[in-house]
């Protein structure tokens, strides 16, 4: 069974409201399982245009990473996100190549 990922791009348009979001969702990651492999750092846009801040998350599963993102956990700290910063998030099954 693939690992499951979130792949987000996001313009923070207030940081200190921000936090707040970063310390809800918290809950619903341990939950599922979720571990950052990306998360803000600084980066190169090489082709095409992107939002400043990359975030990729893997979860165990694919199933866990959609659950996640369905998760009453979640969709309460999402609502503390949606005011303050937009975005760009796809969910993807990870290769098992």
């Amino acid at each position: 069974m693939p690992k499951g990922y979130w792949v987000a791009h996001v313009t923070v348009d207030d940081p200190s409201a921000y936090d707040a979001y970063r310390a809800a969702n918290a809950v619903a990651f341990a939950k599922f399982g979720a571990r950052f492999l990306v998360r803000g750092a600084p980066q190169e846009v090489r082709e095409g245009t992107l939002r400043p801040r990359t975030v990729v998350i893997e979860f165990p599963t694919i199933e866990a990473a959609q659950a996640c993102y369905d998760s009453p956990e979640y969709q309460a700290a999402k609502a503390l996100r949606d005011p303050v910063s937009s975005g760009d998030l796809c969910i993807v099954a990870g290769w098992e190549g």
